[in-house]
């Protein structure tokens, strides 16, 4: 059975700590720092033998229309109505405040069970906030620590008595879905894009830089194919990021490098192609993930051809170890490209995912040892013998050769280069690692 809690509060009384807790590991930011989480994100979670789907919001605070947090407000209003049932949090060692009587009585309102759960219980200054909390007229309060993992067990009980309501599962989008992360700069429209290619208004989306913060995720299709989306924090040059939230950002987008399967690196046309932009697709390319360039804003740009040869040039000689990165131009804002975009990516994931069977590889070898012969080593050329394939994901190729160790790197650069023209790998990354061959006539 798998239901929705949707868990609301204020700034700061532990909404995303319950939310990891439930989930079993890390799945959002946590700071001690009051608003850190803005967009609302979900993961599939547990308690005892109820399975949920937990939805972390941001805090709700007062705000003036129009503004971010009326924007917050407004998205969290949007994920309530999804719920089945809210889980409403309050610091039992600060007690109740007049907004978490604002809180409560919003959540009255939208007519969705709700648990009261009073938070950080470790303490022995939270008796008086939990007797306190009967004035929010939401019956007995659930008390734990999330932090710690106490009170679990009577959550757990005050969620049985809900479970047995709810029989909707959402669809499955989580059997083997294509995994996508979306990096870039700050303001290059991340989360535009987003919006964008899930066809809602998910992310939230402001002028303002640095509007996102946690690594957000989102499951949708694309045709019949499944994928995971995350948008992550805009990435600023290291001596530039002094802020402990944005650090703790920028870890957290270059982690999901790590989980994705394929990174979509936003560029703003508006811009000049910058040193950081090759530092972020360095990174993408050292984790042997594939890489789609998407060039943003091109409804503004009048010189996009002249634009994009620029940009190719500056990305052959700064990635030479993924040459032949493909480049999108689109415009996130007007939906222009975006199909284009998205059949580049499914493209480039089937290269990168591409296995080339072994008789194939090895007459691909023969020739070109024939055409171009590694060079010699005290006289002696190394034999090149043998070349398979070990793994894809990405293509990786284990050359198996007399004195392997003595094969320059510039002779390797030469075989993933051919690699890409004999097999057709343009724009991904390539790993050969050479073996020395056992020779059978040498003393044991």
């Amino acid at each position: 059975m798998l239901f929705t809690a949707v868990i609301i509060g204020r700034p700061n009384v532990g909404k995303s700590t319950l939310f990891n807790r439930l989930i079993g590991g890390r799945g959002a930011l946590v700071d001690n720092t009051p608003g850190l989480t803005r967009d609302w994100q979900e993961g599939i979670g547990a308690i005892g033998d109820i399975e949920l789907r937990v939805v972390d919001t941001a805090g709700l605070e007062d705000s003036v229309r129009g503004s971010l947090a009326d924007n917050i407000r407004r998205n969290t209003e949007k994920v309530l109505a999804t719920a089945d049932v809210v889980l409403l949090l309050f610091d039992s060692r600060v007690g109740v405040t007049p907004f978490d009587h604002h809180c409560s009585k919003w959540v009255k309102q939208s007519g969705k069970p709700v648990i009261l759960v009073a938070n950080k219980c470790e303490s022995s200054v939270a008796e008086a906030g939990i007797l306190d909390s009967y004035s929010l007229g939401l019956g007995e309060p659930v008390p734990i620590s999330a932090e710690h993992g106490e009170g679990l067990a009577q959550l757990y009980s005050a969620l049985t008595n809900l479970a047995h309501k709810f029989e909707n599962s959402p669809p499955n989008y989580r059997a083997n879905p294509l995994s996508i992360a979306i990096l870039g700069r700050p303001n290059a429209g991340k989360s535009t894009l987003a919006n964008r290619l899930i066809g809602e208004e998910r992310l939230l989306t402001s002028p303002e830089p640095g509007t996102t913060r946690d690594s957000i995720a989102v499951d949708w299709m694309y045709g019949d194919r499944k994928i995971r989306l995350v948008d992550t924090a805009g990435l600023r040059r290291r001596s530039r990021v002094v802020n402990r939230l944005e650090r703790l950002a920028v870890a957290d987008a270059l982690r999901s490098i790590r989980l994705a399967e394929l990174v979509i690196l936003v560029l703003d046309g508006t811009r000049s192609f910058e040193r950081q932009d090759q530092t972020i697709a360095r990174k993408i390319a050292k984790e042997g993930r594939a890489l789609v360039i998407t060039l943003n804003k091109c409804d503004v740009i009048k010189e996009i051809e002249s634009l994009k040869n620029q940009i190719q040039l500056h990305l052959g000689r700064s990635l030479p170890q993924i040459r032949g990165v493909p480049l999108v131009p689109i415009s996130a804002r007007r939906g222009k490209g975006i199909h284009e975009l998205m059949e580049t990516v499914v493209n480039t994931h089937n290269l990168w995912s591409k296995r080339i069977s072994t008789g194939p590889l090895n007459r691909w070898l023969d020739d070109i040892v024939s055409a171009h012969p590694p060079p010699a080593i005290a006289g002696r050329r190394p034999q090149l013998r043998y070349i398979t394939q070990t793994e894809a994901c990405p293509p990786t190729f284990k050359l198996f050769a007399g004195r392997a160790d003595g094969i320059p790197d510039s002779y390797v650069r030469y075989l993933t280069n051919a690699l890409r023209d004999g097999f057709e790998l343009e724009g991904i990354p390539i790993r050969i690692s050479l073996q020395t061959s056992r020779n059978p006539y040498a003393k044991k």
